[in-house]
């Protein structure tokens, strides 16, 4: 059965993200024996869960419905014999992932736009599940940017930019495509975007501004809450 979760900002349920999708990573690799003998296919339809506190377990799906939280994908112990051990794992794997983003996205319901692009970019900036149960090699980190930066509403942040809330999977990165940092400009300069300069998006108009160029320091962006760039906060002045 699923254990509740009260996380509401974004955050947190990044935090509460991360918990499941550490527990389910260790189910499909460190305690694969394990999970795959739980699986046996004469039991009834069996659930993969993550929990926030970092456990998984193998059980029946919830009686209630609809159930408190989105349930995984059910009866993953029916193929377990009829399909390579490998290809099995990494359908599982596939399925967990989807229910990861729908956990996620149900708790972020009452989130606004910019937090749910937000909490998207920070889950986007680790290896999926799948990827991880095949293996697929991480690219070597380019240069970013500062790991203060403020990253608001977008997945053209630094790929450590949310790495030191969540230490343990640090090393687990991928680097962001190419392609997702040319048609970036900085609203004041209109300079292309640099991974290896600081950034910061404003909150009201979503456009990027390097640092520099509107005076804010990786340091000062730690304490901002929301970032209006000089032309919104000229605009709500006059209001």
């Amino acid at each position: 059965m699923q254990m509740a979760s009260t996380a509401r900002t974004v955050e947190e349920i990044f935090k509460d993200y991360s918990a499941r999708r550490t527990a389910i990573v260790r189910a499909l690799t460190n305690d694969v024996d394990d999970f795959y003998g739980l699986c046996d296919p004469d039991k009834e339809n069996l659930c993969l869960y993550g929990h926030p506190n970092e456990s998984w377990e193998v059980t029946l799906p919830a009686e209630e419905v609809p159930p408190e939280l989105p349930e995984p994908a059910l009866g993953i112990n029916f193929a377990r014999d009829g399909m390579n051990r490998k290809d099995w794992l990494s359908l599982v794997a596939v399925h967990s992932d989807s229910w990861l983003i729908s956990v996620a996205f149900y708790l972020g319901a009452r989130l606004n736009r910019n937090e749910r692009k937000r909490l998207f970019s920070m889950i986007n900036d680790l290896p999926t599940v799948f990827e991880v149960v095949t293996e697929r090699k991480p690219v070597k980190d380019k240069p970013s940017m500062d790991s203060g930066s403020k990253s608001r509403g977008s997945t053209k942040r630094s790929s450590d930019g949310e790495a030191k809330s969540n230490p343990k999977l640090a090393d687990e990165n991928y680097e962001d495509d190419e392609d997702e940092h040319t048609e970036t400009q900085c609203g004041s300069c209109g300079g292309n975007y640099s991974a290896d300069e600081f950034w910061i998006g404003c909150d009201v108009c979503e456009r990027w501004f390097h640092g520099k160029c509107v005076k804010i320091t990786p340091a000062r962006a730690e304490s901002i809450k929301q970032y209006k760039c000089p032309s919104c906060s000229m605009k709500r002045a006059r209001q």
